[in-house]
Order: structure tokens, then sequence, then C-alpha cells
């Protein structure tokens, strides 16, 4: 087990684990750590935690000291230049005429680097750009491109089931979820339905495409001709969660059939 406490950063929801060394930090406390992107000011979103090393990446970098007060004026300063440096970024992209949109741009806590994160449907050719923010802020300019998935996470927002967006309380990483799952599912292919507010296909449908996968198999495929009791009659409707089917016998006439957990017919 290994001493742990759980950093976020700037608008952003993913937890960074850092050594807190001898600091007593305490959930919610701000400190200053060193990260791969340079110096950080961030936040304690839990206490000292003992973590098993194989769930952390070690080594651990450690906690270089909780802020004080001339750490969150600094930290003020930088939030307030970064907004500023958006609205100028901005208006650049606009002369230079350029495919992308910016939305977001902050500096490292020492200021040796300011960054612009933007989403393109295409890569685009920011060199002139980057030239022109460097002249103008004397630091270090990196501009990020990144996925619709991404700023749909860091802006966050509600989804179609009424509650925060997955990928802005707890997902760290996007898996792959395909159209096919909304087929195995049943659910029907509107995109009002099963797209999410990044505009792609909703994470939750991959939360339980193996169940619906795994139980499918019990069940005919809509279309096939099937006998049940000595009614036969094509399967027209699967019922998953229910256990069920519906098998069309006429024109006017259906009858469900049931599946138990061995997938024969009752």
């Amino acid at each position: 087990m290994v001493k742990v406490i759980g950093i976020s950063f700037y608008n952003a929801n993913r937890i960074y684990y850092f050594s807190p060394g001898k600091l007593n930090i305490k959930l919610g406390d701000n400190v200053i750590v060193e990260t791969e992107r340079g110096v950080q000011y961030g936040k304690a979103v839990t206490d000292i935690l003992d973590m098993p090393k194989e769930k952390v990446f070690l080594p651990l970098k450690d906690v270089v000291r909780i802020a004080n007060e001339k750490d969150e004026k600094a930290n003020n300063k930088n939030t307030r230049d970064a907004e500023k440096a958006l609205i100028y970024a901005k208006d650049l992209v606009e002369k230079e005429n350029l495919e992308m949109k910016l939305f977001e741009a902050s500096y490292t806590f020492d200021r040796k680097k300011l960054i612009f994160k933007f989403i393109a449907d295409e890569r685009v050719d920011f060199r002139e750009l980057a030239k022109l923010l460097a002249a103008k802020y004397k630091t270090r300019i990196e501009l990020r491109q990144i996925g619709v998935r991404d700023k749909s996470k860091e802006i966050g927002g509600l989804g179609p089931c009424g509650r925060p967006l997955c990928c802005s309380e707890f997902l760290t990483n996007f898996n792959s979820v395909s159209i096919n799952m909304a087929k195995n599912q049943g659910i029907a292919l509107n995109p009002t339905k099963i797209n999410g507010a990044c505009g792609r296909l909703l994470c939750c449908l991959g939360y339980e495409d193996e169940t619906y996968s795994y139980y499918k198999d019990k069940f005919p495929k809509i279309g096939e001709m099937v006998e049940v009791n000595g009614i036969k009659g094509r399967v027209s409707e699967l019922n998953i969660l229910a256990g069920n089917y519906k098998i069309k016998v006429s024109d006017t006439e259906e009858i469900t059939a049931e599946v138990d957990l061995d997938g024969s017919n009752k």
C-alpha cells in the first residue's frame, strides 16, 4: 500500500494521484504540484488514502506544497490573463481564417506555458497562429486539439436520463461505442435518442451491451418462424429485459412466449 492524495486541476474532473510526502493535506486544500506539463495549481479532492501499488502509476510525483495566499492570488491572475488570451486568440483565428474553434485557455502555474484547447473537423495548420501568440505572450504556446467527447467532458451538462453526463462525472477513458449496441438493445435508431450531448453515440450504450448480448443468444431472431405450444408464427418483437418475445400468428393475432434462464421456451 502507498499513501496518495487525489488532485484535480482547473476545469477537469479527472483525479490524478500524487504522493503527499510529509504534508498534512486535507480534502479541499489547494496545492502546488509538479506535473509532466509543468507546475500546476490544483485542489485535493480526497483525503490522504492508502492505495494498492497496482492501482497507481509509480513513481508518484510529490506535492510541492500546500498553496498559500500568494499562490492563490497568482492562480487567480493566471486565470484572468488566460481568459483575455482566449479572446485575443479567437480574434486571430478569425483573421487567419482557420477552421478551428478555441474554447479554453490556461496557464501553467509558473506561466512557462500557455495552453489552448480547440476542436476541428480536420487537421489544422496552426503554426502561424502559434508564432503570433508566442510573440504576444512571450511564453511557450501549446495548441491542443481534442475531440467533441472531450469537450463535453470538460463542459459538462445533463444527459437524457436527467443526471450529469457520465464523462464529466466519472469516465476517464472513452471506450468504443457502435450502432450495433443500440440495435442489440432494441433501441430506435433515432439520433435524438441514441446520441449524447457531444453528438456521438451515448457512452452508456456500452454499459449493458455484454448483458444484452448474453441473453439475446437465448432468444430466437426477429423474423424467425417458431412453434410454441403447438402454435406457429413469426417472431415480431423481443423484450430481453422482460424475458419474453412476441410471435405474430396472423395479421390480427399475436401471442407472447417467455424465455427462462436456460433459454428454453415456455
